[in-house]
């Protein structure tokens, strides 16, 4: 039996069997323990006692009363007490605010928040915290600009919600502020760090923080050690993945699982499920993130069979229920690999219904595989499911383009025009000097521009003269062949890579991150530009990595 219990029994035997009198002290014990055992019956009988013994007035225990009530899920009653006190203080406040941001009620903690006669810094952490949790980092930073004091919660927190909602930019910002200020951040706050550089492709960034941990002798933890292992993967350093993998005593499964997605999105699928043997073999039960990262090194390589295998495997040796999630990596194995009826089969038989993203990626590899039959079905379910999708008809316009079906081409676009509908244009970032550049496509809004420009010029006749011919037919748009060519040198990759060639040390690996899926020709490009300038190119795009080294890529052509 846990204390609190005890406690409960020990209050109703003094008051009842033995007629102590009791006073605020205790009452206000007993109902923090009824709060914290989420005893709700025994809570409204000690709150009977309070207002026949004549303390419902005293401020102890109405404050405790206030706890209680919102431990237990009824925050409207605890408000209620709150509003009929004479002076409600901050406590009493405080604890409320937490209450209802601990389940979810952030507006009525806002409006209590308003209401406060003052505020200190833990009622302003209380908010800053709630909004950045629920997603709202706008309200978050107001509420974080306003504060007069700040201390390690506010900005933890803040830099917390800015990576969680993926405005990574953001967090970097404000971690770079918060540097500037006397506060040490913690384990929490470079987990949400490492989160954001690994989002942007950050690595220099995300080794200053590894760094940081390492000089100030900061515990690596099996979080930390998780989210450094994940920085490295997704920034395209899967040597220092692995080296900081192995050098963890203490590995959970979502370890095994960040280092396995990791070597999967690399293209090394047979090391991920070496790996994943390895965790089998060492104890660690496999959940539903684990076997993402199986199937998806099984798509990446195209193992069809030892995919089945696995898929099958998940509920019949490991208890873990495929999700869709799932069957979307076995849709885009199958997919890859043209077994498109089996794909089509196995979206039938789903248990649930199919999402856009089991759609779209059978859209994507019936446009592989030039099937319009199947394309057109998966193209009615996915515009019914996201209507306002840019991508959806991008993904459709181009398979009429393929088939040069251009008056098909001019519908698509004009269904997008009649909806408002923007295709997002692709980018391109790269990172140098801890600075993140973007481009996009013809971009000439770098300072550089020039010298940028004239390195492209540069790169592109340094590849006819080793017998590159452009994949003009990956050029999906209705003009001449020139203008094809003219329109391929200046994606957003190149423009990228060229920046590189000017600011990277000689022999340093490229390091680009791209929005969208890498096309043919720049990927054909890229494999002869490591040979000419003796550079290992590391792309990150939509769907994986691609290594191009010595003229060839991790990738096999497969993606």
């Amino acid at each position: 039996m846990s204390q609190t219990p005890k406690s409960l029994s020990l209050f109703f035997q003094m008051r009842f069997r033995d007629g102590i009198v009791v006073d605020s002290f205790s009452l206000s014990l007993v109902l923090q323990a009824c709060g914290r055992s989420v005893d709700y019956t025994s809570g409204r009988r000690v709150h009977t006692h309070v207002v026949k013994l004549g303390f419902a007035l005293d401020l102890f225990v109405q404050t405790a009363l206030i706890e209680m009530y919102a431990k237990l899920g009824t925050v409207d009653v605890a408000k209620n007490i709150l509003d009929e006190m004479d002076q409600p203080d901050m406590v009493s406040y405080n604890v409320l605010l937490a209450e209802c941001v601990r389940i979810g009620k952030v507006d009525l903690a806002r409006h209590l928040f308003d209401k406060m006669p003052a505020r200190d810094l833990v009622s302003w952490n209380t908010m800053i915290h709630g909004f950045a949790t629920c997603g709202d980092v706008d309200t978050a930073r107001q509420l974080f600009d306003m504060s007069s004091e700040r201390d390690l919660v506010s900005w933890s927190s803040m830099i917390a919600g800015y990576a969680k909602s993926r405005q990574s930019n953001e967090a970097l910002i404000l971690f770079h502020d918060m540097q500037s200020t006397n506060v040490r951040p913690d384990r929490v706050t470079m987990v949400s760090v490492l989160s954001a550089c690994g989002d942007l492709g950050a690595l220099g960034m995300g080794k200053i923080v590894h760094e940081y941990i390492d000089r100030n002798k900061v515990e690596i933890d099996v979080k930390l050690g998780t989210s450094l292992v994940d920085m490295y993967a997704k920034c395209g350093d899967i040597e220092n993945s692995l080296k900081v993998f192995n050098g963890m005593g203490v590995k959970d499964v979502f370890t095994w699982s960040a280092v396995i997605i990791g070597l999967a999105n690399h293209g090394f699928g047979e090391h991920a499920l070496d790996y994943f043997a390895k965790m089998i073999y060492g104890g660690i039960k496999p959940n539903g993130i684990t076997f993402i990262g199986v199937l998806s090194a099984c798509s990446h390589v195209g193992l069809v069979d030892r995919g089945w295998t696995y898929f099958t495997s998940m509920n019949d040796k490991y208890g873990v229920t495929p999700k869709i999630e799932h069957y979307g990596c076995m849709v885009d194995l199958l997919g890859r690999m043209a077994h498109l009826r089996e794909a089509r089969e196995l979206i039938r038989n789903m248990p649930f219904a199919p999402d856009a993203i089991v759609w779209r990626t059978f859209l994507s590899a019936c446009k592989i595989h030039k099937n319009m039959e199947l394309a057109e079905e998966a193209t009615v379910n996915l515009l019914e499911l996201e209507p306002h999708m840019d991508g959806n008809y991008v993904l459709l316009s181009n398979m009429y383009a393929q088939d040069k079906k251009w008056d098909d081409v001019v519908n698509v676009r004009r269904r997008m025009r009649d909806k408002n509908i923007h295709k997002i244009p692709g980018s391109s970032s790269i990172e140098v000097d801890n600075v993140v550049y973007e481009f996009i496509a013809g971009d000439r809004s770098h300072p550089k521009s020039k010298e940028i420009y004239e390195m492209l010029a540069e790169m592109i006749d340094r590849l006819y003269i080793v017998g590159y011919k452009p994949l003009i037919s990956s050029v999906l748009q209705d003009m001449n062949d020139k203008a094809k060519e003219h329109a391929l040198a200046y994606h957003s990759e190149m423009l990228a890579f060229a920046f590189g060639l000017l600011s990277i040390a000689p022999g340093s690996p490229i390091r680009i991150v791209k929005n969208l899926r890498v096309c043919e020709d720049c990927h054909l490009a890229f494999k002869l530009l490591s040979v000419i300038y003796e550079r290992e190119i590391i792309v990150r795009d939509r769907n994986r990595f691609h290594h191009f080294i010595g003229g060839s890529c991790t990738c096999r052509d497969f993606w």
